[in-house]
């Protein structure tokens, strides 16, 4: 068995796939497919962030609380989708998946590490980033995946404007981690 994986291994088609990293042409190939793809089967566009609401009222319902009278929540379909259960929505599978292939891409990579965190200033840097992007892709009505690259590939100017102004918030974002926690 450990010499089948040597020679795995050692073989270049695997090491093509496997561990050099794509071009930005190929990356960017695969992307339009995965949305065309997307796109032709669900018939709506690719998001992310719209399912960590659903999520949140899940977890919100499983210690008892009831969404079914705010605002986000009222709508038909939404009810439906949270009436029908994680399993049963293609927004959590395919959020899933995604976490789940950015594992197994770092592990094939063998780019897995785990890191010491050096102070407590990083962790409350860690913490009110991911709280602000967050709050951000909600506010935005999606992340760079919905807002982003699905807007952009239906041609509409909300992409653009959303993608000028992450830019823009990379920019002083870079500043602040390079001044605060450098």
């Amino acid at each position: 068995m450990k010499a089948f994986f040597i020679k795995l291994g050692n073989n270049e088609i695997y090491k093509k796939l496997m561990k050099e990293p794509l071009t930005y042409v190929a990356g960017a190939a695969i992307l339009a497919v995965l949305n065309i793809a997307h796109f032709a089967v669900f018939s709506n566009g690719w998001g992310v962030t719209g399912t960590f609401a659903n999520w949140g009222a899940w977890l919100y319902q499983l210690v008892g609380g009831d969404v079914s009278s705010w605002v986000y929540f009222a709508g038909e379909k939404t009810q439906k989708t949270l009436a029908a259960g994680f399993l049963n929505d293609g927004g959590s599978i395919r959020n899933v998946g995604i976490i789940v292939g950015a594992l197994a891409a770092t592990l094939y990579a063998s780019q897995f590490k785990l890191k010491k965190i050096k102070n407590k200033k990083q962790i409350v840097a860690a913490v009110l980033g991911g709280l602000l992007m967050g709050y951000g892709a909600r506010m935005a009505n999606g992340c760079n995946i919905g807002a982003l690259f699905t807007a952009i590939s239906a041609f509409s100017l909300s992409g653009w404007v959303f993608g000028a102004f992450l830019l823009v918030g990379a920019y002083f974002g870079s500043k602040l981690l390079a001044k605060y926690f450098m």
